[in-house]
């Protein structure tokens, strides 16, 4: 029998439920600052979690965060804003699976807002935007569901391209809702790179940024409207919450055990995790589209590589991977030894490459393809005075059986129904007025959830009504975007190609193909998202 993570041990004291939580951390030569518009990365994308446990579990694969870039001391004393969302599961997330989904990540300032996606965004009162208008669907050919959007299910160890370049679909603007701050013109663009999808998606609006100026002019110009991107980022693997659980044994030893954790392995054992990171200058795009957008001749929306160059990445990564509790204080938080059986000497400049080593190491086939998982018990071992310890791994037969952890089952029982996505239904509402022009559609996607979609013209969705322009300037807008629709094919490459491996690819199911006759400065976007009932007789 198994038991969940709050059963009682064979001694009759509660087994103590915990959570492991961490950053494992790569180390990244800098590059010249001139490199500040925008970057592309490739992230192995695989299932981290053998069994997908329930809506506490919260970890991001490898990611970034892009910042804008600041030449001297701020008028305010506290500033966060950035892009950094990337492939992983959140707590929010309502149709989760082992399959990692990925989001788009704009926070505004000090996280007041954020956009996830056209549609996505802080909390579910549209009455209230808090980024659910922050970002803008520009795709004609690939759904953006608000719970994030779907790989392939199954996928497991390929790479994930994806990348962040800014386009000039707006002009700047001296005024922003009637007061006297700027706008500036970077439409910062979500491009990937997959098996089965290729080019740009959606970006984020500038006034998505800007708006926080609006209540305080000390902000103005300080956001990534205007502001060059930081070349040099952190690139690390944020892990919040895998569920865990602690005993003690008849002689006072601790011990505890994670949920089954994995890593994609190759065929000599090894896992690619993050490869080619690039950072560009204006030079790589942004130049010729704007001299396109200015009558001059069609960009092909290939990355000019002569405006870019490669993150080197170094041979170390560092952890800080550490067991937490409601009873464990901070000051005793003890850290996991995992870099014993993580070696990362196997990494080269393109590629973070981690070899697993020692006997507590399994390995295992998922649809073919292999992975292996990191021990899963760990004993609390403190030597002469260090009252903190560290956790080391141990086989499972190391860990009595009194501990009752060999029974802990990490298996979702969450009860809770997951909560319908839907948007405002009032026919004054900018998603009736203008509003559609062809639909409903309907799809069923790998999640289980279904998606509700309409079609609308470019400039008339919800995310551009909500974006402080006025008809004139979306109607300049709407121009510019019918030539990337006309030009800019998903069969294309846009960004540099993986060196190495497979591409991941999205869930079949969010690719569309327009209706007749919208081919060109039509959208999808998604009005729904939620579990259909069965027809019963």
């Amino acid at each position: 029998m198994a038991y969940p993570v709050y059963a009682q041990d064979t001694s009759g004291k509660s087994m103590k439920k915990g959570n492991v939580g961490g950053y494992l951390i790569t180390q990244i030569e800098k590059v010249d600052t001139a490199f500040n518009a925008g970057y592309s990365m490739y992230v192995a994308a695989f299932p981290l979690i053998r069994e997908y446990p329930g809506r506490e579990f919260q970890s991001g694969l490898f990611g970034t965060w892009m910042h804008p870039r600041y030449d001297g001391p701020l008028l305010v004393e506290k500033l966060y804003t950035d892009v950094e969302g990337g492939l992983g599961w959140w707590r929010d997330t309502e149709y989760a699976t082992a399959t990692p989904k990925f989001i788009m990540g704009g926070v505004q300032r000090d996280f007041v807002g954020w956009a996830n996606g056209p549609g996505a965004g802080q909390g579910r009162d549209w009455s209230v935007d808090k980024g659910k208008y922050g970002a803008a669907q520009l795709s004609p050919w690939v759904l953006w569901p608000p719970d994030g959007l779907n790989l392939k299910q199954g996928t497991c160890g390929e790479l994930f391209g994806s990348g962040y370049l800014p386009l000039p679909l707006t002009e700047p603007k001296s005024t922003t809702a009637g007061k006297d701050v700027t706008t500036g013109n970077q439409c910062w663009t979500l491009f990937l790179n997959t098996g089965n999808f290729k080019g740009p998606v959606a970006f984020f609006t500038p006034y998505f940024w800007t708006r926080a100026s609006v209540d305080d002019p000390r902000l103005n110009g300080l956001f990534l409207d205007q502001r060059p991107s930081d070349a040099n980022k952190a690139f690390q693997m944020e892990t919040q919450h895998i569920y865990s659980a602690e005993a003690t044994d008849s002689k006072g030893e601790i011990y505890s055990r994670m949920a089954p954790t994995q890593y994609p392995a190759g065929p000599d054992g090894n896992s690619d995790l993050l490869h080619r990171l690039m950072v560009y200058k204006k030079s790589a795009l942004w130049d010729a589209v704007d001299a396109w957008f200015k009558g001059g001749p069609p960009a092909s929306g290939v990355i000019d590589v002569e405006g870019a160059t490669m993150q080197k990445i170094k041979k170390a990564v560092r952890s800080n991977w550490s067991f937490y509790g409601d009873h464990i204080p901070k000051e005793k938080r003890a850290l996991m030894n995992i870099t014993s059986y993580m070696d990362p000497n196997v990494t080269d400049s393109a590629t973070l490459r981690v070899r697993w080593s020692g006997d507590l190491i399994t390995k295992r086939k998922i649809n073919g393809r292999s992975v292996v998982t990191i021990p899963e018990y760990y004993k609390l071992v403190k030597t002469g005075n260090d009252d903190k310890g560290k956790w080391i791994a141990v086989a499972p037969e190391e860990v009595p059986a009194e501990t009752g952890l060999h029974k802990v089952s990490f298996a979702n029982t969450d009860p809770r129904t997951p909560v319908a996505y839907v948007t405002p239904d009032d026919k004054k509402s900018c998603w009736k007025t203008p509003g559609p022009v062809a639909g409903p559609f309907k799809v069923k996607l790998g999640d289980g959830s279904t998606v509700t979609y309409y079609w609308y013209r470019f400039a008339d969705q919800p995310a551009l009504l909500n974006a402080d322009m006025s008809k004139a300037e979306r109607e300049e807008m709407q121009r510019r975007v019918e030539l990337l629709h006309r030009h800019w094919t998903k069969e294309r490459e846009y960004l540099p190609a993986p060196l190495i491996g497979k591409l991941a690819e999205i869930d079949p199911a969010l690719l569309v193909t327009p209706p007749k006759g919208m081919e060109v400065g039509y959208v999808p976007i998604v009005t729904q998202q939620g579990i259909e009932k069965l027809k019963t007789k």
